[in-house]
């Protein structure tokens, strides 16, 4: 099923490529239902009793003397990312209709051939199809960009390709070392992601910070982290509104979910000795993006730097290093794409009818507009973290794995390198966000109305949301509203996948400790570094 979830979309964008232009549409909106009907499919034959383990395993070998395999498979935590990006598809097919009138066919092929790559990223089990989908994904966001952009779109297509294509270079240089590992012990070469998590246990400490400073290199500018982050600006104010909606939706996550997938398990020893390093670059892009947010006046921009502020706590929750962070970094994943790629898609349908987003050629627009400020109002809302809808639930699960990480757990083993302060000095970072969200609200929507100059009426748009576009919002409203209220089944999904790499982290930090402690017995002469990265208490 995950095969078909990555081919039904390139086929699709095939017959979209070759068919008469009055057919691309419909043809990409038939494709994307598909493809969201196939996962619901999948989502309902997934084994959630044991939601860690991996289902809908295919495995193609390509150069057997190399090791290449083509493996796909999905645990929960890439199921339910694959999901959002299946849900995103149709609705960013649906809210183009008006948007996209020129070269109809290159923008809707484009648009899925980065539906079957972000999924493939997903999807992978093999590290060869990882980086090659995680690569190709560059491609089809680069050309919308570049070709369906704002005036500014070539400058920022470039400077999105430059920055992403040569970070991924020094992660693969970081990943092929494990690889190279792995052959080293193993005898042979193997891409598999759980062997070569199996090789990378057994490097040093030192190797370990080598191979995760080359991993942040390239995965760090997909989050976007603070301060590689200044791209991510850019790249969303001139791209077009679909572009910005999977951009922040999906794209973005490919970043953290590869914190998740190979910063963490492969680098357990680095990441205990650095994540405080890390969570204070996460801090930085909180509070520093924050208050840039405040003084914007172009509504895009304000919302695309939102993005590095909440994606702060994202990377702040996985680097806690426990079930409580992590869990509401993955929650946050799928928030944050849900609320930040409506707001995408709102920003995008007023500039369809007035070409302009700047707050200080428009406002009072809830008198006009009343459904737009409905939803305008409610998606900041959820941005912002109000209790009952779904950005709270997981930048607080964020907030509180940061404040628990270095307490003493279960038998008195305290584990994590944050703590209280880290949690303390990030919240500050939702209060800022409530600033210039709310500020941003009530500068477009409340006041005397304020429209462009010379503006007039769309020809094919009414003056409020269509029901179209009331289609496009109501769905994701309806999600946000729902892992507000009920978050528990998508959290109990994450226990026992959150739970098997904490457990490695834990086992790998372990074994480092009595070795140490061994080699400080067998020859008390030798100085030895201190660890303290999980001690247990003593009375």
């Amino acid at each position: 099923m995950l095969t078909a979830l990555i081919l039904i979309p390139l086929f699709g964008a095939l017959l979209v490529a070759l068919a008469p232009v009055r057919f691309a549409r419909l043809l990409s909106t038939v494709v994307t239902l598909a493809a969201l009907v196939v996962s619901v499919v999948a989502a309902f034959r997934f084994n959630w009793s044991y939601p860690g383990s991996v289902s809908f395993q295919q495995s193609y070998t390509l150069v057997e003397q190399l090791g290449v395999r083509l493996s796909v498979g999905a645990d929960s935590v890439s199921l339910l990312l694959i999901l959002l990006t299946a849900l995103l598809g149709p609705l960013c097919v649906v809210g183009s209709y008006t948007a996209i009138t020129t070269r109809v066919r290159n923008y809707y092929a484009w648009l899925l051939v980065l539906q079957a790559a972000v999924t493939g990223v997903f999807a992978a089990q093999d590290l060869m199809l990882f980086y090659v989908f995680f690569e190709f994904t560059l491609i089809p966001l680069y050309v919308l960009i570049s070709l369906y952009g704002s005036t500014n779109r070539r400058r920022a297509a470039t400077k999105f390709f430059l920055y992403t294509f040569t970070g991924s270079v020094i992660a693969l240089a970081g990943l092929v070392y494990v690889a190279y590992v792995g052959y080293e012990r193993n005898l042979g070469w193997s891409w598999s992601i759980a062997e070569l998590q199996s090789a990378a246990a057994s490097m040093t400490r030192r190797e370990q910070a080598w191979v995760m400073l080359a991993m942040l290199a390239g995965f760090a500018v997909k989050v976007p982290l603070f301060p590689v982050h200044t791209w991510l600006p850019l790249a969303h104010t001139e791209a077009p509104t679909a572009g910005s909606v999977v951009l922040a939706g999906v794209l973005l996550k490919l970043g953290t979910y590869a914190f998740y997938k190979f910063v963490l398990p492969f680098t357990p020893l680095a990441v205990m000795q650095y994540a405080p390093a890390i969570a204070v670059l996460a801090i930085i892009g909180i509070i520093y993006t924050g208050l840039i947010c405040w003084a914007q006046n172009d509504v895009k921009k304000l919302v695309a730097y939102s993005s590095v502020s909440h994606l702060g706590f994202c990377v702040l929750g996985l680097f806690a290093v426990n079930m409580v962070g992590i869990s509401g970094s993955i929650l946050y994943m799928l928030n944050h794409g849900l609320s930040t790629g409506a707001l995408f898609f709102c920003i995008g349908m007023l500039y369809e009818r007035y070409h302009t987003r700047s707050m200080d050629e428009m406002g009072g627009l809830s008198t006009k507009m009343p459904v737009f400020a409905f939803f305008l109002v409610f998606f900041t809302m959820a941005s912002v973290g109000l209790p009952g809808l779904n950005g709270f639930v997981s930048e607080f699960m964020c907030l509180l794995g940061a404040f628990q990480s270095g307490a003493d757990g279960p038998g008195g083993v305290a584990f994590g390198s944050l703590g209280p302060w880290f949690a303390a000095v990030a919240a500050t970072g939702m209060i800022v966000a409530a600033m210039y969200l709310l500020y941003m609200v009530g500068r477009v929507l409340f006041g005397p109305l304020r429209e462009p100059a010379g503006h007039h009426e769309h020809e094919k748009l009414p003056t409020d949301l269509s029901w179209r576009e009331i289609g496009v919002l109501t769905p994701i409203a309806v999600l946000c509203l729902v892992l507000g209220l009920y978050p528990k089944p998508v959290l109990q999904s994450l226990e026992e996948p959150v739970a098997m790499v904490i457990d490695e982290i834990r086992t790998v930090n372990q074994r480092a400790i009595t070795e140490a402690e061994q080699a400080m017995l067998a020859d008390p002469t030798q100085p030895q570094t201190p660890v303290v990265l999980a001690t247990e208490t003593t009375p």
